[in-house]
């Protein structure tokens, strides 16, 4: 489609309205950063004085140094200080949800975090969103010996790989510079800059979700450069295997949105540099 994001933006919030009406809980596995999706679900959310008191969410997943400690909320670069401040905060306090119900990991919570989860949401999340990363990741499921496991092809959702929880992991080479690219880092290659580890959710969590979505609509700066382009055709399309993670959507029943720039073709453009 051309936009996937108001898909994205809609979908979300209309789950969480019905939830609300109907005065049921329900249970959110979202990425981050993303400003984009969540200041405006924020704004419809106050438009429309929806009651978020059920609302559980949690980050799925979060940077960590060389040592396995994991970012707290301070840090500028992270994903729960950009789901605080871009999410959560922008609701009007009389309809946020309260701070007991959003979660994030952190070295206290890392072993038990998909328990959280499983419990939180009587057997898994309600929604599990994501986008894939360049290594084809989900959240932080990178193609790394603390997941690959020793099956190349995946066939079947009771396949080992999908028994691993949350876990600390050091990230892909690609990962970090990927991020490199990123606006909470500059934009500029300073690979440096990007922590090489983080925390993350399992496949178990994405197995266990109820409802999945994924969007590929991945440009650098809004220009037709986008490393997430060939990662989608091996997503979509390539074998289901832990060397792209997200390809075990495959396995699953699972919204796919993908933009007409991500869908567009490429090929060897001798006279164009980077």
């Amino acid at each position: 489609m051309q936009n996937p994001h108001p898909v994205l933006i809609a979908t979300l919030f209309s789950r969480i309205k019905e939830a609300s009406e109907n005065g049921k809980k329900i249970t959110l596995i979202l990425g981050n950063p993303e400003p984009e999706t969540y200041i405006p679900l924020a704004q419809l959310i106050n438009y429309f004085k929806v009651d978020c008191s059920k609302v559980h969410l949690f980050a799925m997943d979060e940077w960590a140094d060389q040592d396995g400690n994991i970012a707290p909320e301070t840090y500028q670069s992270g994903f729960a200080h950009s789901m605080l401040k871009y999410f959560v905060y922008q609701i009007d306090p009389k309809l946020r949800m309260p701070m007991a119900n959003v979660n994030y990991p952190t070295n206290k919570n890392i072993s038990y975090y998909s328990d959280m989860i499983t419990d939180c949401g009587e057997g898994g999340a309600d929604i599990c969103s994501s986008s894939p990363g360049w290594t084809g990741h989900m959240a932080f499921i990178d193609p790394v010996p603390e997941f690959l496991g020793n099956k190349e092809i995946l066939t079947s959702l009771d396949d080992e790989y999908f028994d691993q929880k949350a876990k600390i992991v050091k990230l892909h080479p690609l990962t970090v510079a990927q991020n490199s690219l990123h606006g909470v880092f500059g934009q500029s290659g300073y690979i440096a800059d990007v922590p090489p580890c983080a925390a993350t959710i399992g496949p178990y969590d994405v197995k266990n979700a109820r409802e999945r979505i994924e969007v590929h609509a991945l440009l650098t700066n809004c220009t037709f450069s986008s490393w997430q382009r060939m990662t989608s055709r091996l997503v979509l399309h390539g074998p289901v295997t832990p060397y792209v993670p997200s390809s075990m959507l495959q396995l699953m029943k699972t919204q796919v949105y993908v933009s007409e720039e991500l869908a567009a073709p490429f090929d060897c453009w001798e006279q164009v540099g980077y």
